[in-house]
């Protein structure tokens, strides 16, 4: 149970920023929440009137530079900030998150360190007024951070062992751990314990990415906790069905943000050409609903096909990302007003979707991503030669054929690569002009297949 302490009266929308508090906690924080035992809580406030909104407590949007200055605003304060919770010796906070209220209050999720040690299940988020008044503070855990020793008893090594046998049994086939066990702070049940943090990679036994996280006891080798680090929701796509798609959450909000892949980034263009667009997020896990009524079909469809293609190339040719650097690319979806069809940019070293005649029609099928994904692959390995006239459009030259053909024959390998993929609609012919390239989506009984 998350605790609570409020050095001074608060008013009666306090229920509304507990609740926008309590988002912010983190992972480590929420794992306190469903295993430990005994914390102390603060009596259940008075509930608001049904139907009544105090507008000063709605949560602000905030722009990418909003968030990082109050940040580090908190960051920079965070020693001053210690000292006021009175937190032990040793003890010392990092700001990870921030919301902030229509009124001005902000609340900002801390984790803390113990000695250099990250302290997991030791998350608090701390309300300030826009005055800078400290309000409510909420906390994983109300236990004493007090550990007797930070030498281990147990090997490294044992900890590990434990790890890789754990994400054996959910199917990963990895013989050693992603980087080695890391001393840890376990505070999340109980009595805080020096601990072994081990993480092990690889795949589960459905496919999915797998990041297990499992905690050991340092000084009896007890295996204290394990959870998987990869988020997977649901996208509800156009063209595959049903299908499992790798997100990211933060407080209580999911977005299309694969940390699996590279941190592949699916946005919504919402019919705008230029830009990066919107990156999609929710507070529900699971995405669009099959068909075009929803924005957020196509962005499943999308971030479905960059996952397939990330793993085809991982998988086939041991390729990690377009770059093969691990970094992911990104996808916009509802490119333009009933653009017909798809492209691949280095430029922004990004894939667009339009939406197809009648924006009914998203060229947004596995093979399409499987295909223009593959432009940035043999882009980064074989420099596009150019021929061009001071009068004439720029194309590509006779080497560039064969990275055509490369894209194209790579599509249909890339969606029967998965047992997943379901067969495309066929789509409107159409043509893409651009300098960068030039793109036709035909039209080939009984399958569809673009060319570029």
């Amino acid at each position: 149970m998350l605790s609570t302490s409020s050095p001074h009266r608060r008013t009666s929308h306090t229920t509304k920023r507990r609740v926008a508090g309590v988002a912010l906690v983190g992972v480590s924080a929420l794992l306190a929440a469903a295993v430990q035992s005994g914390a102390a809580s603060a009596a259940p406030e008075q509930a608001p009137r049904a139907g009544r909104v105090n507008p000063g407590a709605v949560t602000m949007k905030l722009s990418a530079s909003q968030r990082a200055e109050l940040i580090r605003d908190a960051d920079a304060a965070k020693a001053t900030t210690a000292r006021d919770l009175r937190l032990g010796a040793g003890e010392s906070l990092v700001a990870r998150d921030v919301m902030k209220d229509a009124d001005g209050t902000v609340h900002t999720r801390y984790e803390r360190t113990y000695q250099g040690l990250p302290v997991l299940g030791g998350d608090l988020v701390v309300d300030t007024s826009k005055s800078g008044r400290t309000g409510h503070v909420y906390k994983a855990t109300n236990a004493s951070l007090k550990v007797a020793t930070l030498k281990p008893t147990v090997a490294a090594g044992s900890a590990e062992k434990q790890a890789l046998s754990a994400a054996k049994a959910a199917g990963s086939k990895r013989t050693a751990a992603d980087r080695a066990p890391r001393k840890v702070i376990w505070a999340a049940s109980g009595r805080p314990t020096l601990a072994y943090e081990t993480v092990v990679g690889g795949f589960q036994d459905d496919g999915t990415p797998n990041e297990l996280h499992v905690i050991t006891d340092a000084a009896t080798g007890k295996k204290l906790y394990e959870y998987q680090g990869i988020e997977t929701g649901i996208g509800n796509t156009q063209y595959s069905g049903q299908v499992t798609l790798t997100t990211t959450q933060s407080g209580s909000t999911y977005t299309l943000n694969d940390g699996a892949r590279g941190n592949h980034k699916t946005y919504n263009l919402n019919r705008g050409t230029s830009g990066t667009g919107t990156l999609f997020s929710q507070s529900s896990d699971t995405w669009g609903n099959g068909t075009t009524s929803n924005a957020a079909t196509a962005g499943a469809d999308a971030h479905y096909g960059a996952a397939e293609t990330w793993d085809f190339y991982k998988n086939t040719f041991g390729r990690s990302g377009i770059k093969n650097n691990g970094v992911g690319a990104y996808s916009r979806v509802h490119y333009g007003n009933a653009y017909v069809n798809a492209f691949w940019d280095d430029s922004c070293f990004c894939m667009t979707y339009g939406d197809g005649s009648g924006n009914a029609d998203p060229l947004t099928a596995l093979d399409v991503a499987g295909h223009e994904m593959s432009h940035g692959v043999t882009s980064n390995t074989a420099a596009p030669a150019w021929s061009s006239t001071p009068t004439t459009r720029p194309t590509w030259a006779t080497t560039s054929s064969a990275r055509r053909s490369t894209s194209t024959a790579t599509a249909p390998r890339c969606a029967t690569w998965t047992s997943r993929a379901r067969t495309a609609a066929p789509r409107t012919a159409g043509t893409r002009v651009s300098a960068t390239s030039t793109c036709t989506t035909r039209r080939v009984s009984p399958t569809t297949s673009s060319t570029c």
